[in-house]
């Protein structure tokens, strides 16, 4: 959108873009470029076993995981000493509370946010449960979406020890100010736990800046494989003992990892970074790079959403579900006279790829009454505009 953003080159790295279809499904999960998929392949078809230095197969086992390690903590500004891997975010959240668990009782508090996507409320649920602490909610605004550090201080207290929220919901886009109620947070002597995993797509995660105790990602939201990773300082992992196999190491992070890692997995989230990094050329170290890289894509994200948005609002018909003040490039709508299950069929027929639902964030569509759900739609790096005016014409044609 913008002239200075490469986003022919951007987008010929993205095999599946040859389809033809315009893809909105990147809330969802984003497509994959050539080179992570090609380093996915390499690392497969390299000699490589359990991790050691005895041999060049464990050698290089090791190296793939220092080197994603090392990736993953340019990307979140974290120690890569206190960032592990794990099958899925949810995983990661559910691993984490059982551990959260064993040091609460019934004397204190869990928060969780009716916001989230449930990867980051039902483990926290269990937890309670389990530790028999007390659990209170984080209420948000039904009509806009927006959740406010105000309305995390209402269920703060001195009782408070763990409190798990939400970068931006993976419903509305909404994108709380992590900053201002980690502090809050961090005032009544509590620890924060933040789900990034629609946040890190499209914002430089500064895990420092936001005073994130822990915060948890997917690489598969931002053009990497199927994985999940958390990122936190040394200390705080050494402070938890998470369920693991009697004969496996109490290093940290190791012992937040259960079983033999995807080694090519991990090669994949490596070049992923990389590839982030690359999409606006120069030189600096890797955080400099991604820091003007993620800047070129969120000018770029910014002004296809506000033409999508925009859009949408002059055809008649079409209902905005919600519209928070600071938000992802995320946009949650209704068709009048379609079901959210027909209107996204019939946006597949026009080859226009969007989604419908309430997508795991169950406490939200109790809580805004979204029983049908709705229709959403979400901005990449790879969008392009004659993608946002398809979907567009796509949405027009059902009103008619």
């Amino acid at each position: 959108m913008t002239s200075s953003y490469p986003l022919s080159r951007v987008r010929q790295q993205f095999p599946a873009l040859r389809t033809g279809s315009a893809l909105f499904d990147a809330p969802g999960g984003t497509q994959t470029p050539t080179r992570v998929a090609d380093a996915i392949r390499d690392a497969m078809v390299s000699p490589v076993s359990q991790r050691g230095r005895n041999n060049y197969s464990e050698q290089n086992a090791d190296r793939i995981v220092r080197g994603a390690r090392a990736a993953i903590g340019d990307l979140l500004n974290v120690d890569p000493r206190a960032v592990f891997f794990g099958r899925s975010a949810t995983q990661i959240t559910f691993d984490m509370a059982r551990a959260v668990a064993r040091s609460l009782g019934p004397d204190d508090e869990i928060v969780a946010s009716r916001l989230d996507h449930d990867a980051n409320v039902r483990p926290w649920v269990l937890a309670a449960e389990l530790s028999g602490a007390t659990l209170r909610w984080i209420d948000f605004d039904r009509e806009t979406g927006d959740l406010t550090v105000d309305d995390v201080r209402r269920v703060l207290s001195d009782r408070t020890r763990f409190v798990a929220v939400t970068a931006a919901s993976n419903l509305y886009g909404t994108a709380p100010d992590i900053a201002a109620i980690a502090a809050a947070v961090h005032a009544v002597g509590a620890e924060i736990y933040v789900d990034a995993v629609a946040y890190t797509a499209h914002e430089l995660v500064d895990a420092t800046a936001l005073g994130a105790d822990y915060i948890v990602c997917s690489p598969y939201k931002f053009c990497g494989p199927h994985i999940g990773v958390l990122g936190s300082n040394v200390e705080k992992l050494e402070a938890l003992v998470p369920d693991k196999l009697r004969p496996s190491t109490m290093q940290v992070p190791e012992r937040f990892e259960l079983g033999t890692l995807p080694y090519e997995f991990l090669a994949g989230v490596t070049e992923t970074v990389e590839f982030l990094a690359d999409i606006i050329p120069g030189d600096g170290t890797r955080r400099e790079r991604l820091e003007r890289s993620y800047a070129a894509v969120a000018q770029h994200e910014h002004a296809l959403f506000k033409r999508l948005v925009d859009g949408l609002a002059e055809i008649d018909g079409v209902e905005r579900v919600g519209a928070p003040r600071t938000h992802v490039p995320t946009v949650l709508f209704r068709i009048d006279g379609r079901t959210t299950a027909e209107a996204c069929a019939a946006l597949g027929r026009a080859d226009v790829a969007v989604m419908g639902g309430s997508f795991y964030a169950i406490e939200a569509e109790d809580w805004a009454d979204l029983r049908d759900g709705a229709v959403r739609a979400g901005i990449a790096p790879y969008t392009s505009v004659e993608d946002v005016d398809r979907l567009l014409h796509a949405v027009r044609a059902l009103t008619l």
